[in-house]
């Protein structure tokens, strides 16, 4: 199959057809999201950023067993650019393979794919249950009870954000700012 620069829609529709859980539908979308708020703020190709942060955990729901091994497989059948593929499929770095982040948005994804999941629950526990008045202080408190959000590989995020060069407070209030942007889209709007 010829190589094939995907479309957003493109990209959404194949989404859909692999996932129908509504938590794992809106983790996409707040990665997306922030992949988006991420490449704007850093001049790159926000539409290759954001289809990558979309469809990185495409195989989660229907191969979890197989997560990233999967959806290599389906988009090179898909004919998606290697650089695309890679750039999904790095995010499971030292979890579920050996494809070490290498480009900015390879280490983006690594790092917020995580962080996203404890934005999401820090807004839960909120009396407004949003982002939009949320501020990355009380993240970052609720970062430093393991408890919460137990789930959360920490050290993935903190690992990610070294990469980058970037402090932990300031990956978490661009995470915000990122998920801010389709908080109505993952049931984060205030209320």
């Amino acid at each position: 199959m010829n190589e094939h620069t995907p479309t957003y829609d493109e990209a959404h529709e194949l989404l859909l057809e692999f996932n129908q859980s509504e938590s794992l539908l809106k983790h996409a979308y707040a990665v997306e999201g922030v992949m988006r708020y991420m490449a704007r703020r850093n001049g790159e190709d926000e539409g290759k950023w954001s289809i990558v942060g979309l469809v990185h955990d495409l195989d989660y729901e229907r191969f979890p067993d197989e997560h990233c091994h999967k959806t290599k497989e389906i988009l090179e059948g898909q004919g998606w650019p290697p650089e695309y593929i890679r750039g999904v499929i790095s995010h499971g770095w030292g979890v579920c393979n050996d494809i070490e982040p290498q480009t900015m948005m390879e280490k983006t994804l690594y790092t917020i794919d995580e962080l996203t999941g404890l934005v999401t629950a820090a807004a839960l526990v909120r009396p407004s249950k949003s982002v939009m008045d949320m501020e990355a202080k009380s993240v970052i408190k609720k970062w430093k009870d393991k408890s919460f959000a137990a789930g959360v590989n920490r050290s993935v995020i903190e690992q990610g954000a070294a990469m980058l060069g970037v402090e932990l407070r300031d990956m978490v209030t661009d995470t915000i700012l990122g998920m801010r942007e389709v908080a109505d889209r993952i049931g984060l709007q205030s209320e």
